[in-house]
């Protein structure tokens, strides 16, 4: 399969901008809730740097994180797991969703998974939808000749 660095840049950053829409715009309209994860890698920093950052540097920080690692990090899952691209950015989605939610939160004095709340489940779509976007774009930006299956052995995407 050849993913190039340019195949990995869109796919993350359709991604990371698809997540900050949905962040900002769609999670207040159905949970009541804004995603601001810059927060999160603001109380990081204070805690694990002792270095106090804008919230805007946050911003930068986690878009950056989103466009370029998540997108990596959808394409190591299919690697790893061999399964489709797609479904590899589903099972991303839900990992990254339970580092940020499950393991980075009590560590900035939030309680696991904050509780189960609406800011985590809207962080659920938030995560898996954004992997799921950067899965679908690594495929559709393949090569023909690697999207269209060789007859008897499938579509390995």
């Amino acid at each position: 399969m050849s993913i190039t660095l340019r195949n990995l840049l869109v796919a993350g950053l359709l991604a990371e901008v698809a997540f900050e829409g949905y962040a900002w715009f769609i999670s207040p309209l159905i949970f009541g809730v804004v995603l601001q994860p810059a927060n999160l890698i603001v109380a990081l920093a204070n805690i694990g740097l002792g270095v106090s950052l804008p919230y805007w540097i946050g911003f930068l920080v986690h878009f950056s994180i989103g466009a370029i690692g998540f997108s990596s990090f959808v394409l190591v899952t299919h690697l790893v797991t061999r399964m489709n691209l797609i479904l590899s950015g589903a099972i991303a989605g839900l990992v990254l969703w339970f580092v940020a939610q499950g393991l980075l939160a009590p560590v900035v004095g939030r309680s696991f998974m904050m509780g189960f709340g609406a800011y985590t489940q809207s962080s659920l779509v938030g995560h898996v939808g954004m992997t799921l976007i950067a899965g679908f774009v690594l495929l559709k930006l393949r090569p023909v000749q690697e999207r269209t299956p060789v007859a008897g052995l499938g579509d390995t995407a």
